[in-house]
C-alpha cells in the first residue's frame, strides 16, 4: 500500500523513501533503478563523474526502469589551496600503496571538467530529481533544474543552512543529522558545531522553513521512518541501509564490515577525502589522521589506493562510509528492503495508534 505525502505526489512515486546518493561507487545504476522500481526514488551520486559518465549512468538507469530517479552533485566550492608541497601527504600514503602493489602516489592532476559541465549532463539526463550537497548552488542552477521539471533539494545540517538553501527556491531541504554516514553537508560553520542529531534537527528545520523536509541520518527501518514523519518530515533519505543490498556498488568485504560493525565503531574523519565524513574506523583512518590536504586533493590522492583495496577486499584501506545504525543493516535485494520498510512503517503507526 502506498505511503502518500506531498513529495511522493510531486515526484510521482508511491513511497517517500529516497535512496541516498553515494558518490564514489556506493550506489550503482542497478541499485537506483531497483529502488525506483519498488516505489521509492533512487538517487545516483554523480559528483565524481565526467559529463559523459553521467550521461551513461542515467541511460543505464532509464534502461532498467521507466520510473522517476534522481541525480546528485557536490556544489561548486572555492578551489582548495594546495600545500606548498604534497611530499608529506604522499609520504604518509606511500606505504599503503606499496602494500597494495601500486606505484607510488603522485600529486593529483586537476579535473578536466567543471561543475557547469556536470550540470549540463544532469539537466539532459531525464532525471526527476536533482539534489546538491556541500553548499548552496547559484540560484540560476536551481532555476535551470526546475525549468526541466526536476524537484530540487539541498542538504543542510543546521537551521541556518536550511534557511539559506530555502532562499534559493528549492522544492525541499534534506536535514542531515549527525548520525549520517558519508560526507557532512555542513557549510555555514565548522562541522564540529553542526553535529546535531536527526531527532533534534528535523523538527527545528520543519518549523523554520516552508518547503518539505527530508530526514536523513541513522534511519534504517520502518520505526525510524515513522519517527521522521512524527517529527514533521515529508520523506526520508537512507544510505547505509541500502549499502548492504545486493545491487549496491561496494565490495562484499565492505558490506560484511557494515554487517559486523557496531554503532560505536564509526567516527568523522578527513583522512580519505580531506573533508569530514563518517565511516567505520579502520587502520588508515587511525594512522593518517586529519592533517591532510583539503577536498578534493586528498580524495584524489587516496583514490588509487581505495580502488585497489576495493577490488582486493582489503577493508583496512577503504573509506568505509556508514552511519550509526549499523546493527540494523541486512543483506537483501533493494526491492525487498523497500517493501519491508513500508510494511514496518504500517506496523509502527498501527502500534502507536493502538
Amino acid at each position: 500500500m502506498p505511503i502518500p505525502t506531498g513529495l511522493t505526489e510531486r515526484l510521482g512515486v508511491a513511497h517517500p523513501i529516497i535512496q541516498a546518493p553515494m558518490a564514489g561507487g556506493g550506489d550503482s545504476p542497478a541499485l537506483v533503478a531497483a529502488v525506483s522500481e519498488a516505489g521509492g526514488i533512487g538517487v545516483f551520486g554523480a559528483a565524481y563523474l565526467a559529463p559523459p559518465q553521467i550521461t551513461e549512468a542515467a541511460k543505464s538507469i532509464r534502461e532498467k526502469t521507466p520510473r522517476p530517479f534522481g541525480l546528485n552533485l557536490f556544489s561548486p566550492l572555492p578551489a582548495p589551496v594546495p600545500p606548498r608541497a604534497f611530499a608529506p601527504a604522499i609520504a604518509r600514503l606511500a606505504p599503503y600503496y606499496t602494500e597494495l602493489g601500486l606505484p607510488p602516489p603522485a600529486a593529483p592532476a586537476p579535473p578536466t571538467y567543471s561543475f557547469d559541465d556536470q550540470l549540463a549532463a544532469v539537466l539532459d539526463s531525464g532525471a526527476a530529481m536533482f539534489s546538491f550537497t556541500f553548499a548552496p548552488v547559484p540560484s540560476e542552477v536551481v532555476a535551470a533544474a526546475r525549468a526541466r521539471g526536476m524537484l530540487v533539494a539541498g542538504t543542510a545540517t543546521t537551521v541556518e543552512e536550511a534557511l539559506a538553501i530555502e532562499k534559493l527556491g528549492v522544492d525541499a531541504v534534506v536535514a542531515q543529522g549527525s548520525e549520517a554516514g558519508g560526507h557532512r553537508g555542513s557549510f555555514a560553520q565548522p562541522f564540529e558545531a553542526s553535529m546535531i542529531g536527526t531527532m533534534a534537527l528535523v523538527p527545528q528545520i520543519v518549523d523554520a522553513v516552508r518547503v518539505p523536509v527530508i530526514a536523513s541520518g541513522g534511519i534504517m527501518d520502518g520505526r525510524g521512518i515513522a519517527a521522521a514523519f512524527a517529527l514533521g518530515a515529508s520523506a526520508v533519505q537512507m544510505g547505509t541501509a541500502f549499502l548492504t543490498c545486493e545491487e549496491a556498488g561496494v565490495s562484499d568485504a565492505y558490506k560484511e564490515k557494515i554487517l559486523t560493525s557496531r554503532e560505536h565503531e564509526t567516527r568523522i574523519t578527513r583522512a580519505f577525502s580531506g573533508r569530514p565524513a563518517r565511516g567505520i574506523v579502520n587502520r588508515v583512518m587511525i594512522e593518517v589522521g586529519d592533517e591532510v590536504p583539503g577536498f578534493p586533493l586528498q580524495n584524489a590522492l587516496t583514490r588509487p589506493m581505495r580502488t585497489a583495496a576495493g577490488k582486493a577486499g582489503r577493508t583496512e584501506y577503504l573509506s568505509l562510509w556508514a552511519g550509526q545504525g549499523l546493527r540494523l543493516a541486512r543483506r537483501q535485494k533493494a526491492g525487498e528492503l523497500v517493501a519491508r520498510l513500508v510494511a514496518e512503517v504500517r506496523v509502527t503507526i498501527d502500534r502507536i495508534g493502538g
